[in-house]
């Protein structure tokens, strides 16, 4: 692996787990949500220092560059998150319908009782 594409996974690392911590800090993203970003720049960092193993495992899984593995595990690590964040946002919808039945019952009690 280049030694330009190591400093580039490095900082890009460092900045997303800076805009981790500093998001937490601001209390616009919990602890809970933020734990893979955190693991995914640590995974980066890794990769990126221990370059030699990046390559061997690449040479191992028949990748013709260290860099398409890096890829492969971006793409795989954006996929898993976007696959968590479809479930929240599937459960979070079940809760609005939800919310909204309430709604509309209130609402035709109300009416009921007012005639």
């Amino acid at each position: 692996m280049s030694v330009t594409l190591r400093v580039i996974l490095i900082v890009g690392s460092f900045v997303s787990f800076l805009l981790c911590v500093t998001k937490i800090k601001q209390s616009k993203l919990k602890v809970e949500n933020s734990v893979i970003w955190m693991l995914g720049s640590v995974l980066l960092i890794f990769m990126s220092i221990f370059s030699n193993v990046v390559e061997w495992l690449s040479h191992l899984l028949g990748f013709i560059s260290p860099v398409n593995f890096v890829f492969l595990i971006m793409i795989a690590f954006l996929l898993v998150q976007t696959f968590i964040d479809n479930i929240h946002i599937t459960i979070l919808n079940e809760k609005i319908k939800d919310l909204n039945h309430n709604i509309a019952l209130e609402r035709n009690e109300e009416k009921n009782a007012k005639k």
